[in-house]
């Protein structure tokens, strides 16, 4: 175990080291560039400003955070947005992810009937599972949800199915770390393969670089599990690759079975040992028609990380359909779709749409203009608007920016609460005890734009009740931030606050 982590750390530093010694070589450059080639300094700063302008045409925060950085910097600055911030549409990797996509869409296909009854039962509600359908995520019914308010059972109900397993595992974790679970998980996973199960696990080089995902592949390749690392981190650090990473947390049994949330493969999530008080995380168990929507997701995602396989996608669909009310809807997002998103926009619509109250769980709480302008709408409206972030944080200085984006969302009446016990990595939306979403997607820019996400947006199923009420009781132990308050909170800790801001869509 030792050796593991040793390799993993090892592979960060460098990768730390390589990119700073590519600064550090750009500025050195700039400046030989600057005295030696005046001409061409003059016209690098001619196509700054020119990309500052295209940048004012689009302005996300995240196109805000490079405007600064282009003004503030000249020529570097340029060079910076060349290598790491612009977007690139028809880069390659894009469209490997667009012709995975395409495939993709060939096995989705919406029952009218299925939508016909949603909108006869669910009207108004019926116009974002629309929106969701022509971003190619069908909607189903016909499936039975189960809520999960800690690791712990989220944990013994997926052992227990991987045990039954009888024809295919799926996993596709951001961490996978050395203890308890992952020893359990390996166990399982070694005795199924042994009975001839195809078995396959989707890894993130970055999530996983404590553990290194060598050690990973080797380690599974012994007892016949296949292993697809995505992205890695070694691959392309000229274009800072891991800030696109596969942040889904899906696991598949047999095609009739799916879980997703925020729990990964590691101890902490289980509150196995304690990393930052008491981990608070979730997750939802899917059995039955809308399971297909999370294969399809996992499937698509195997195929964009192995270039040279080209999977039969129907092998895996549903054999098992289950009476159960409501709908579901898996939905994934990821940086080749900017600028579309649409698991922010499906946050937006719910927002908009929501009439009495809705509530929200999220470790980090790190929101663009028009996030914030939905939430502050919606409460100066009357809606009752919650937010539960972690009060013992993982990251200082995104916590930081959490707490200096409190005070437009407080000064318009939304509530936010601390929890108070530990760590609160829950990504849960209830809203007016009609829908709620379950998944990976934290409320911060680098969920909406930068990593590959995925959830479960659920309409009118008993589970919606489960997580308000979890929601309720999660609030019963956190503290309530009053603005008075947020306003009296030491000056420097604004002052660190407020240039953190600046750099929040790369936090």
């Amino acid at each position: 175990m030792i050796k593991n982590k040793t390799t993993g750390i090892v592979k960060a530093v460098i990768v730390a080291l390589t990119l700073i010694l590519q600064v550090a070589l750009l500025f050195v450059l700039v400046m030989l560039f600057r005295e030696k080639v005046t001409w061409a300094y003059i016209a690098i700063e001619v196509l700054s400003v020119i990309t500052i302008f295209a940048l004012v045409n689009d302005t996300t925060s995240y196109n805000y955070f490079w405007i600064i950085i282009v003004l503030a910097l000249p020529v570097v600055g340029f060079c910076l947005y060349g290598m790491w911030g612009h977007r690139r549409k028809n880069s390659r990797t894009n469209r490997r992810f667009r012709e995975v996509t395409q495939k993709g869409r060939t096995y989705k296909a919406q029952d009218p009937q299925v939508l016909d009854e949603m909108i006869r039962q669910h009207k108004d509600r019926a116009q974002i599972s629309k929106y969701l359908i022509s971003e190619d995520f069908p909607l189903y019914k016909n499936t039975a949800v189960r809520y999960f308010e800690v690791g712990e059972k989220k944990f013994d109900a997926l052992f227990e199915d991987m045990e039954n397993a009888e024809k295919f595992i799926f996993l596709e974790y951001f961490i996978v770390s050395q203890g308890q679970i992952w020893e359990r998980t390996k166990e399982i996973l070694a005795r199924k393969a042994a009975e001839k199960l195809e078995v396959r696990l989707l890894v993130d080089d970055f999530g996983c670089l404590i553990i290194d995902t060598e050690t990973i592949r080797h380690e599974m390749a012994q007892i016949g599990v296949r292993v697809s690392v995505f992205a890695p981190i070694t691959k392309d650090v000229s274009r800072l690759t891991f800030n696109y990473r596969n942040h889904q947390k899906i696991a598949i049994i047999d095609g009739n079975i799916g879980y997703t949330g925020g729990i990964n493969l590691a101890d902490e999530y289980a509150n196995i040992y304690e990393r930052f008080g008491h981990w608070k995380d979730t997750a939802v168990r899917l059995e039955g028609d809308g399971v297909w929507g999370l294969t399809e997701i996992f499937l698509e995602m195997w195929e964009f990380s192995r270039e040279n396989e080209d999977m039969d996608y129907d092998r895996y669909r549903p054999t098992v359909s289950v009476e159960a009310e409501g709908f579901v809807q898996p939905m994934a997002d990821g940086p080749a779709n900017n600028p579309d998103n649409p698991i922010e926009e499906t946050y937006i619509h719910l927002i908009n749409k929501a009439k009495d109250y809705i509530y929200f769980t999220t470790p980090y709480l790190v929101l663009d203009n028009t996030t914030v302008d939905a939430l502050c709408r919606a409460a100066r409206s009357g809606v009752d608007v919650r937010i539960i972030t972690p009060r013992i944080y993982d990251k200082w200085y995104v916590y930081m920016v959490t707490v200096f984006n409190y005070g437009k969302l407080l000064q318009n009446g939304i509530r936010i609460y601390e929890y108070v016990p530990g760590f609160i990595h829950a990504k849960n939306v209830v809203s007016d005890d009609e829908c709620a979403v379950c998944g990976s997607i934290n409320m911060d820019y680098r969920s909406f734009y930068l990593h590959y996400e995925c959830g479960v947006l659920m309409t009118d199923v008993p589970a919606v009740m489960d997580i308000k009420q979890d929601f309720l009781d999660t609030q019963s132990v956190s503290e309530r931030i009053s603005y008075d308050t947020w306003k009296k909170r030491p000056f420097p800790q604004k002052v660190i606050q407020w240039v953190l801001r600046i750099f929040s869509p790369m936090l």
